[in-house]
């Protein structure tokens, strides 16, 4: 093992111990007490974490060039971190609390879920990285709504383990992307069902995905929803989180998202993964710091 794995092992190991000491801190401080720790994880991660605030403000000077100053950017990455850090108080705290989480979470739009359910053909929620979406995942479920989420394997499996389990405390599928073949016939069995599945499409996707515009950018986006829709029927619904100004928490649901028809298969996948990615980027314009800014979205160039 080469020093460059040696010191992503120790970190990775690192980041368990931290995650399983701040979960043990955090549930058996009183609720009054959760912000003002996340508030301080959040600066003490903005200040050490030197790589994930670089790229939380290259990102953002990709995104805001000439629409946002320097310190505006800061405030805004700042921000983001603060909101990362109280989305994992409030999973942490809340993991063991259904009836408080079904409390701390409004829901607008949920007729549009109904009605889009009613159809039977199954949903796709379509989203981000953004806001408390695990949490959001938790209340549907609580709500009696058969929820799934289509996810990576996370780099550390010691980690993965415990999100798996948190998951599972929920009444969450977990739907991995790899391999590709159990994933699409595990998707498309559940929506066959009727159930609802969660999928974030706001993350670099390499060689694999199409290039639409993202923040006036190209950007290599997964076409995994708009296939499953052709495919299946489902309806296909934006749906984001919220934090309100009291740290409670506000699901939307957008309007169903009509498929269009272009002039050949590779046209339809376009047309619909950039009007998908166009109602997540509003989403991240109107609330800078929900979104998770420490992820390298350009990161693949076309042609590469």
């Amino acid at each position: 093992m080469d020093s460059k794995k040696i010191r992503k092992s120790i970190s990775r190991f690192l980041g368990w111990l931290g995650l399983n000491f701040c979960s043990l801190i955090i549930q058996a401080m009183p609720q009054k007490w959760l912000y003002n720790f996340a508030k301080l994880v959040a600066f003490l991660g903005y200040m050490l974490a030197a790589k994930h605030r670089r790229i939380a403000l290259e990102s953002l000077r990709i995104a805001f060039a000439g629409q946002k100053s320097e310190e505006e950017m800061r405030d805004i990455a700042k921000n983001c971190f603060l909101s990362m850090a109280k989305a994992g108080a409030e999973l942490m705290f809340l993991m063991n609390k259904p009836a408080l989480m079904k409390r701390n979470i409004t829901i607008e739009g949920e007729e549009i879920l109904r009605g889009a359910l009613a159809k039977g053909k199954g949903v796709i929620l379509v989203s981000a990285h953004f806001g408390n979406f695990p949490i959001m995942l938790g209340k549907l479920s609580l709500e009696g709504y058969n929820t799934a989420a289509i996810l990576r394997h996370m780099r550390d499996m010691r980690a993965e383990k415990m999100f798996e389990q948190k998951r599972k405390l929920f009444g969450i599928k977990s739907i991995y992307t790899q391999p590709r073949t159990a994933c699409v016939a595990d998707s498309i069995k559940f929506l066959r069902n009727n159930g609802i599945i969660f999928i974030p499409l706001d993350q670099n996707f390499g060689s694999g995905g199409i290039f639409v515009d993202f923040f006036n950018r190209k950007a290599a986006t997964a076409t995994g929803p708009v296939v499953l829709a052709l495919r299946t029927k489902a309806e296909v619904l934006p749906c984001f989180i919220i934090r309100q100004k009291d740290n409670t928490n506000k699901i939307i649901f957008e309007p169903a998202v009509k498929l269009e028809e272009g002039s050949d298969s590779a046209d339809t996948l376009l047309r619909n993964t950039q009007k998908l990615t166009t109602i997540i980027e509003s989403y991240i314009r109107r609330y800078p710091a929900e979104w998770g800014w420490i992820h390298r979205r350009w990161k693949s160039k076309e042609g590469d």
